[in-house]
């Protein structure tokens, strides 16, 4: 169970990192994403990558 909750907060950063970069548009991968220069997005990403690191930090409790 442990190594699960640390794999999916590794994988929420992830994503929540790509999701900031995509929001703010310094990530232009891939050209066609919705996402790109769109803010609310990094806003969804700090959240989730927030979420990911209380996981990884839960994890290590």
């Amino acid at each position: 169970m442990r190594r699960l909750l640390l794999i999916v907060g590794v994988l929420a950063l992830a994503i929540g990192v790509l999701w900031i970069g995509q929001g703010l548009g310094v990530i232009n991968w891939p050209q066609s994403s919705f996402m790109i220069r769109q803010v609310q997005w990094a806003g969804y990403g700090a959240a989730l990558a927030a979420f990911g690191l209380v996981l990884i930090w839960q994890n290590r409790r």
